[in-house]
């Protein structure tokens, strides 16, 4: 009867252990972390990809453009100007650039705002 309830009491402890670790890896209504580190890396990707054309469309045209612009001549090869909630905003100016990728989907999930610059550093804006 002792081994029955200390098995019993381990398993109770050992779920509690479990429920505390999906709790904080999985946090209600924030998305799960795994989704949510996929979906970062490739906003960071389409960032660096956009800042890259940035970089050729000011070495072609002596000047940095718009998204629309990239796209439309090649320089980017983008078929959305967004990704999983996503939406990329570019402004430019005579001699610099910003990339910027906010969160607009569901709301009640935490996505960072990220942006790049000619730097070709990506950072949190948020």
């Amino acid at each position: 009867m002792r081994a029955l309830i200390s098995i019993v009491i381990a398993l109770v402890i050992a779920f509690g252990i479990y429920r505390l670790y999906l709790t904080r890896v999985q946090p209600e209504g924030h998305g799960t972390a795994p989704t949510q580190a996929i979906t970062i890396t490739g906003v960071q990707n389409d960032l660096l990809a956009i800042a890259q054309a940035e970089r050729l469309y000011l070495a072609e045209h002596g000047s940095y453009a718009s998204l629309e612009e990239l796209i439309s001549s090649g320089a980017l090869l983008m078929q959305k100007p967004g990704r999983e909630g996503y939406t990329y905003s570019v402004e430019t100016s005579a001699n610099s650039f910003t990339v910027t990728a906010r969160y607009s989907g569901p709301p009640g999930q935490r996505y960072p705002t990220l942006a790049i610059d000619q730097t070709m550093q990506i950072r949190r804006l948020e």
